[in-house]
């Protein structure tokens, strides 16, 4: 950053200091590494729709950052708001390039879910699960709460932004709904964001980067091994709520190839739901 961390700014005395942008790229932006570009705004409407918009014009690899994001979206165009300098928002641009299939592309949220729930628990000293297809969650008081969100989406040229919003410092008074948590509430040993922030980006591009090698193949880059292991839906009855009022109700057995949930219903047979399917997946009695 520049002036802002100047003594005597208006964020120096904040107990949420900025993210310091200098010492950042220093650290991310290596030689042979994914990531090319480290960009930080005081505050934006969507880091993913600023990233798409100027995706023709930037490598793989850049990286966008908000302080703050007042029109943050997750899937379905859902809100995500939260306090300046409260969390980790940002979005970054990746291209598989002709070594990944098109149809394998499904894996990247999940595959970046895997990434950061690794990268916060090492760092942050939290346990974290998965909720498919999109969420992050932290336990706080013995009850599973949201404490992030993955939303993928095509951009130009071939590429995929993929913007992340984490809590991180969030008080039980600023949730925007009871089921909401932070790494705060979660009792983190750090919230500090600049590590965090190292921690999620170098945890993605080693992910990211074996996922590539396989061809983009889930199961011989580790990352379905790895989503099964943290996904906190798997072996429950859930219902999943599809367009046109439609539900499906079952335990989930698995994911399959192409990072769909199996469901295996009461008569026996099995449904397989896409993460493009789902309006909502609920816990079923």
């Amino acid at each position: 950053m520049t002036s802002e961390n100047a003594p005597g700014s208006r964020w120096s005395d904040l107990d949420r200091p900025p993210l310091n942008a200098s010492a950042l790229r220093r650290a991310l932006l290596q030689p042979g590494g994914l990531w090319t570009s480290f960009d930080i705004v005081p505050a934006t409407g969507s880091t993913n729709s600023d990233l798409a918009a100027k995706a023709g014009s930037v490598q793989e690899g850049a990286v966008l950052v908000a302080e703050e994001q007042t029109a943050g979206r997750g899937r379905l165009d859902r809100s995500w708001t939260a306090p300046a300098r409260s969390g980790l928002f940002l979005s970054v641009l990746l291209r598989p390039g002709p070594q990944v299939p098109v149809e394998r592309y499904g894996w990247l949220p999940l595959l970046t879910g895997v990434a950061v729930a690794t990268g916060l628990s090492r760092a942050a000293g939290v346990d974290m699960s998965l909720k498919w297809p999109n969420d992050l969650l932290v336990t706080v008081g013995g009850e599973e709460r949201k404490t992030g969100g993955i939303l993928a989406e095509r951009a130009g040229d071939g590429g995929v932004v993929i913007g992340m919003g984490i809590n991180v410092t969030l008080r039980e008074d600023e949730l925007p709904v009871p089921s909401a948590g932070s790494l705060a509430l979660a009792n983190a040993v750090s919230t500090d964001r600049d590590p965090l922030l190292r921690a999620v980006l170098r945890s993605l591009e080693q992910w990211y980067g074996k996922w590539r090698e396989a061809g983009g193949d889930a199961g011989l880059s580790g990352v379905q091994e790895a989503y099964a292991a943290g996904c906190a839906t798997l072996g429950r009855r859930v219902r999943a709520e599809l367009p046109g009022d439609r539900s499906v109700t079952g335990e989930a057995i698995a994911l399959d190839g192409a990072g769909r949930l199996v469901l295996a219903t009461g008569d026996g047979t099995r449904e397989t739901v896409g993460a493009g399917d789902i309006v909502h997946l609920r816990p079923a009695g």
